[in-house]
């Protein structure tokens, strides 16, 4: 497959083999969040955006596998290197009660691994003088122990914003504001406290600001005299830098310096909640490096193939086994994805190409006068377009899909449209003339069945 002449082909989708393996899945999988039958066969070609299905179609992946894959597939920079090494089993080990050497030394190893990879994003994350990592399975960990240290450092209230979602895990879903499916019947911490996150200039005067004594919605909880919530009780205020499931929503600038001000007033600690839009998909390094707001805790994952909460040493608690995980230091192969994976956008200079290829698709959209499309919005290639209804986004979504691009909902009417760092213009041409051809097919087939 060449990456530079190849184009989506399609036949039927899903095609006859797809459905087989679907049906053959769903005879042993509990019900989840599957969008439709597309079955990556793993053993055919794919490069960059591009991949095959069991049935041979050829399609584009705008969705990244949710952010979780941020160099699409089978990008040189990690497959040749992974290739190199003598892979060994097990590739997982318990890794915070023993450690593991990659051979070499610790500052030039043979096989990068966990402790390399801390190394990175301490690297990463200097500039909010954090200096301590803890390495997890998965996002909805790196959260989880993200509000354990800070509610070990005191407190037993927190803050959570309208439309944000931090993972599936008891405790990280009692943060959830975006869908109620998320946490209905669920039990959850209590002591939650949630607030509008606005991501317009109208929704920040007539959803934050207030005329009470603090000025916003959160200061006025939290006044001395005249506020509900004792400041001293609040163990950490966590946002997303841009939300995800809620709807790609890029928070108001103001606001961002208002959260800071709280932060230095009431001596807050802020969790950013990077696992989406974290390790460049912004066209920054972390999306909160766009804002005016310093975080005392960071949560990383998907791109970063393991679950990562990076923070500061007088967050993180001193006493041992206070925090702890099997596998969390201890899988040797995401590992080695992860720092792979950090030293290809560095080294590759992929967050400029980030910025650019985000501006570049969000320009072709802007040209046209797009039927049914309310708002385009997003940092980098973290993109989103809002619909009329929720009816022409799903319709939208399933059109593209059988011209051969893959696209993903989030939000209650959102498509979002995730492309590897390393997207080229050429594809971004392609993908964004696929999705506009969808958009246009679900508009005329609207006004036909009108």
């Amino acid at each position: 497959m060449d990456r530079d002449t190849v184009e989506p082909r399609v036949e039927t989708m899903p095609g006859k083999r797809a459905t087989e393996w679907a049906e053959y899945h769903h005879q042993f999988a509990a019900p989840s969040t599957y969008v439709y039958d597309f079955v990556w066969d793993t053993q055919a070609d794919a490069i960059g955006p591009f991949c095959t299905d069991v049935d041979g179609n050829v399609l584009m992946d705008f969705t990244s596998h949710v952010a979780a894959a941020p160099l699409g597939y089978n990008n040189p920079a990690v497959k040749e290197k992974l290739e190199a090494f003598d892979l060994v089993d097990p590739t997982k080990i318990a890794g915070q009660d023993f450690y593991v050497s990659g051979g070499g030394s610790p500052s030039n190893p043979d096989f990068p691994g966990p402790s390399q990879l801390m190394d990175r994003l301490i690297d990463l994350t200097d500039h909010y003088d954090m200096d301590r990592v803890f390495l997890s399975n998965s996002g909805a960990e790196a959260v989880e122990n993200a509000i354990k240290i800070c509610y070990a450092s005191g407190g037993h209230r927190a803050i959570t914003f309208d439309g944000a979602f931090h993972g599936r895990t008891l405790g990280a879903l009692s943060l959830n504001r975006s869908k109620a499916v998320h946490r209905k019947g669920y039990p959850e911490v209590p002591g939650v406290v949630s607030v509008p996150y606005p991501s317009s200039q109208e929704h920040y005067e007539n959803d934050w600001l207030t005329d009470g004594p603090g000025g916003n919605v959160v200061a006025d909880k939290l006044d001395p005299k005249r506020g509900v919530v004792d400041s001293d009780e609040v163990a950490f205020l966590i946002l997303e830098p841009v939300q995800g499931e809620g709807g790609y929503r890029v928070p108001h600038p103001e606001f961002a310096r208002d959260v800071e001000a709280l932060r230095d007033r009431f001596g807050l600690r802020v969790i950013a909640d990077e696992i989406q839009s974290g390790l460049g998909r912004s066209g920054e390094m972390w999306a909160i490096d766009h804002l005016d707001l310093t975080p005392d805790v960071i949560t990383s994952a998907k791109g970063l193939r393991v679950g990562a909460t990076i923070s500061r040493s007088d967050v993180f608690p001193e006493e041992t086994g206070r925090i702890s995980s099997t596998w969390g230091a201890g899988d040797l192969l995401a590992s080695l994805q992860g720092v792979l994976t950090i030293d290809a956008i560095r080294e590759q200079n992929l967050l400029e190409n980030v910025r650019e290829r985000g501006e570049q698709f969000r320009s072709i959209l802007a040209e046209r006068d797009v039927e049914g499309v309310t708002d385009v919005r997003g940092r980098g290639l973290m993109l989103a377009l809002e619909f009329d209804t929720k009816d022409r986004r799903e319709a939208v979504v399933e059109a593209a899909m059988k011209r051969g691009l893959l696209t993903l909902g989030c939000g209650h009417k959102t498509l979002r449209i995730l492309p590897p760092l390393d997207v080229t213009e050429r594809e971004v041409d392609l993908g964004s003339r696929l999705l506009l051809e969808a958009i246009d097919d679900v508009a005329t087939q609207t006004a036909t069945t009108a």
